[in-house]
């Protein structure tokens, strides 16, 4: 079981330019891609969040159940969805404003135990941003780690939603030494200003960096550097591309019996570069279709498959 631990928000995606175009309600949040994905591709996924009881909630509720996702762990409460507003940019790449105050998932409590049968723990992106509910789930990234249970954490930095940079850097650079795999794009690594090198050294086996259509890079502990280019692809937009990436890695992992610090060591420069082109296949795939739409196992094979092998 791989539990995923993070915000499930509304995003409201622009059908057309300019300030005033209609916009489309769509399921969103990175936690909340991450399990619908990894719920397509066929890894057993629990989603660990709080979700309002209004229509938007009940949505995203039936958006993780149609992906096979486990939604018994998902706490519930009267206050609004958090909402937000994309803006797409002419190469595909989204920006985002947040709706945030008083909304339903920032009152996340920490459960007393993960899920029976827990082999990993995926976590970021606002919910580790946004009071209460942030110190909630540090508290649950911290405690899954402290039991041996395989951590993964993507920032995905929302530079609008943090008041304080420094402060959320600092904190940053507190939660790994309980992350097993650290995922994240150029921009994030940019925004936080530290180096794959700096990371690993605190704690994490493995960092992985997203560079867009450029491809993907993983740096592990032994100095090694694996990188595979982007698959080409008409983009409509990013939304949804990192999430999946995560979903895919984490998938891939699994799927090989690597979802371990020992497994992560053990790939070689074969096995990272069959889990890299995997994640860039899925990616690409979320990029070719609007929203955040990740794919189905069907649609990108196996991650021991090479391109040519996809379905």
């Amino acid at each position: 079981m791989i539990v995923v631990a993070g915000e499930a928000l509304i995003d409201l995606v622009p059908q057309g330019t300019g300030a005033l175009a209609e916009l489309r309600p769509a399921l969103g949040g990175g936690p909340y891609n991450t399990a619908v994905a990894l719920g397509r591709l066929g890894s057993p996924t629990a989603f660990c969040s709080r979700t309002s009881r209004d229509a938007f909630g009940e949505a995203l509720l039936d958006g993780l159940r149609r992906a096979g996702v486990d939604v018994s762990g998902v706490q519930r409460g009267d206050e609004p969805t958090t909402l937000a507003v994309a803006t797409v940019g002419t190469d595909g790449s989204a920006a985002y404003s947040f709706y945030v105050e008083g909304s339903a998932d920032r009152l996340f409590r920490a459960p007393a135990a993960l899920p029976a049968g827990t082999r990993a723990a995926s976590f970021g992106t606002c919910s580790l941003v946004l009071e209460p509910g942030a110190s909630a789930y540090e508290e649950l990234l911290r405690t899954a780690a402290g039991q041996g249970v395989f951590t993964a954490l993507d920032p995905n930095v929302r530079a609008g939603l943090i008041p304080d940079a420094d402060a959320y850097r600092a904190r940053f650079a507190s939660w790994l030494p309980t992350v097993s795999l650290l995922k994240l794009s150029e921009e994030d690594a940019r925004w936080l200003g530290g180096t794959p090198r700096e990371w690993l050294a605190a704690g994490p086996s493995a960092v992985v960096v997203t560079r867009g259509g450029h491809g993907i890079t993983a740096h592990t502990r032994d100095g090694a550097v694996h990188c595979v280019p982007g698959e080409e692809v008409d983009v409509v937009d990013t939304i949804g591309a990192g999430d999946t990436v995560n979903a895919a890695l984490l998938h891939g992992l699994s799927e090989t019996g690597a979802l371990s610090a020992d497994g992560l060591a053990g790939l070689g420069a074969e096995g990272w570069n069959r889990l890299l082109r995997f994640a860039a296949r899925a990616a690409a795939v979320t990029c070719s279709r609007a929203g955040a739409e990740p794919p189905y196992a069907s649609e990108v094979g196996g991650p021991g498959e090479d391109a040519a092998g996809a379905g």
